[in-house]
Parts: structure tokens; C-alpha cells; sequence
């Protein structure tokens, strides 16, 4: 069993309990703000470490930041099935389009993916994707653009279950659904870029692992690659990032984050140390939170707000 292995398998029994707790929440809003489900987990993952540099790498969001504004145009969001080749299903996501979104416009995409116990539909229950959007874009904050929000559990019963983590392996052949099928049915349906400065990927837990795994694994594909405190399916740093030199050069932004208050840290940690050692340019940003929405909402206004840029300082 290698070292990854075995750090998976120390984390699984808590991943479970609170894949459980998601899948098994009702709507009813706890206290922070979001589905019941999405508040802090604690003694959630391991234990914690912290070291000198996991500190932020810039402020909260401002106040308000994911709550609809009067006066700010509003995008919309439509799901969308499509036929995946590699699952042998038709499948479902959900689609954010800008504000004065045309068919005659150009568009970047951001492909954002859930975690363990979520779905195509988790983003827009416990994220706020829209309001986030909408008011970045209307304070031009970040440039208009595509977001797919497919389900990451590439099998044809893609529900989570009353266990989430039985379908774990799904995720790691979600790139097989996402290069064959889902990239090209969302290019054929909207006027998206097809080239890698023009699209990106990011992901909370478990689709922060799948991130940086299919991100960095096919850089020719990605340029812009977030992982929202990523759980342990993420591959060891070495074999995410074997050849340091040609990262440097083909990232446009690598994006980690993670709650000092999450016991999964350790792995967005490791994954941080050894791109410092590397010298691969990156950004690290550890919030007072936990493992939950309010890091994961956090998390899509700092990348949303940095990708696609003409011009970014890591």
C-alpha cells in the first residue's frame, strides 16, 4: 500500500459520516446561512497542524457577497442532460450563464465540481454560485463567463446513496465522462473558447481533489486549476506535479485553499509545501472556517475573480 493509500484510508470513516450528514440533510437553513449539512465539521478529518505560512492570502469576500443585490443584472441557471459515452447514461448539469448572456457572444468556462456526498445540483443549494457570479461580474470583478456544474460520479446510478462513499471510485473516472462527453456536448451548446487559456477547473472537497488531479494532469487542457480545500483522493504533490519546470510555465493560476479549522488540511498542505519547494507559482490561502460552504463559497469569489484575466500577478 503506498503512502497516499494509506493516508486515504485514515480519513474515510470521517468522510463517510459526513457524506451521511450532507446527502441526509433536509433544507431547512442552519445557522450559517446555508442547508443543514453545510456547517462546520467539527472534529471532522484528523488532526491539526498548523504551520507559519498557512495564513490568508487576502481578505474575506465583502459582506453581502453571495446574497442577490437590488440593482445587479442577474445571470440564470438551467440544467442541461447530455450523453455520456464512457458512463453509457444520459446525464445532467447545471449551467450558470452571465448576465446578457448571447448566443452571438464568446465565453471562457469554468467546469466546478462537488464533493462526496453532493450532486450536479450541490453548488446551487449550499454555494450561491449565481449571486456570487452576478455580483462579481457587476462590480467587473471578474469577466463573464460559462460555469458547468456537472456530477462528478461518473457511473450510471450517479446518486450519492445513503452511503456516498461506495461511489468513490466514480470520481476518479469522471475525466473519462468529462473529456469525452461533457467538454464537447458544452462546446457544440454554447459559444465557449475551446483552448486552455479559456478554460479552467475547480472543485470543493472531493471535486478539489478531482481538480487538481485531471487539472494538473492535463495541463495542455487547463490553465486555470482550483482546489477548495481538497480531500484525500488527491494524488501525492510528485505525481500531481512531476515536472515542475513545465508547470510553471503552463499555469496561468494553481489556487489552494483550506480552513485553519479543517481536520482534511493536512493534504492541502502537502500539496502546498512541495509546489514552494518546486518554485511552481501558486497561491495559497488558508480562512478562519472549517470544512463547509463558508470556505467553499469563499473559495468561488477569490478564483472566480482571478481567472480569465488578460493579465494576473500569482
Amino acid at each position: 500500500m503506498n503512502l497516499h493509500a494509506a493516508l486515504l484510508g485514515l480519513v474515510l470513516a470521517s468522510l463517510a459520516a459526513t457524506a451521511a450528514e450532507t446527502n441526509n440533510a433536509s433544507s431547512a437553513p442552519n445557522r450559517d446561512g446555508g442547508p443543514r449539512g453545510s456547517g462546520p465539521r467539527r472534529g471532522f478529518g484528523g488532526p491539526i497542524v498548523l504551520n507559519d505560512d498557512d495564513k490568508p492570502a487576502f481578505a474575506n469576500a465583502p459582506a453581502g457577497f453571495d446574497q442577490p443585490r437590488e440593482g445587479v443584472a442577474p445571470g440564470r441557471l438551467e440544467m442541461v442532460e447530455y450523453d455520456s459515452k464512457s458512463v453509457g447514461t444520459r446525464r445532467k448539469a447545471l449551467v450558470y450563464l452571465p448576465p446578457g448572456y448571447s448566443a452571438a457572444g464568446k465565453y471562457p468556462v469554468l467546469y466546478l465540481l462537488h464533493g462526496i456526498g453532493g450532486d450536479e445540483d450541490e453548488w446551487r443549494r449550499g454555494g450561491a454560485p449565481q449571486a456570487i457570479l452576478d455580483n462579481l461580474i457587476a462590480d467587473k470583478a471578474a469577466v463573464p463567463m460559462i460555469v458547468v456544474m456537472p456530477n462528478g460520479r461518473a457511473q450510471a446510478d450517479d446518486r450519492p446513496g445513503p452511503n456516498p462513499m461506495a461511489t468513490a471510485a466514480a470520481f476518479g473516472k469522471f475525466d473519462q465522462d468529462l473529456f469525452g462527453s461533457l467538454i464537447p456536448f458544452i462546446e457544440s451548446k454554447y459559444p465557449v473558447y475551446q483552448d486552455r487559456d479559456h478554460r479552467a477547473l475547480a472543485g470543493l472537497s472531493m471535486g478539489g481533489g478531482q481538480s487538481l488531479n485531471i487539472g494538473l494532469g492535463n495541463l495542455d487542457r487547463f490553465a486555470w486549476i482550483g482546489g477548495f480545500s481538497s480531500a484525500p483522493n488527491t494524488k501525492p504533490a510528485a505525481e500531481l506535479v512531476p515536472d515542475p519546470a513545465r508547470a510553471s510555465r503552463s499555469l496561468r493560476l494553481l489556487y489552494l485553499s483550506c480552513g485553519k479549522r479543517d481536520g482534511l488540511i493536512r493534504f492541502s498542505q502537502n500539496v502546498h509545501a512541495y509546489l514552494k519547494e518546486k518554485h511552481v507559482p501558486h497561491l495559497w490561502h488558508v480562512d478562519d472556517t472549517a470544512h463547509d460552504f463558508q470556505h467553499w463559497k469563499q473559495g468561488l469569489h477569490h478564483f472566480a475573480r482571478r481567472i480569465f484575466q488578460p493579465a494576473h500577478t500569482l
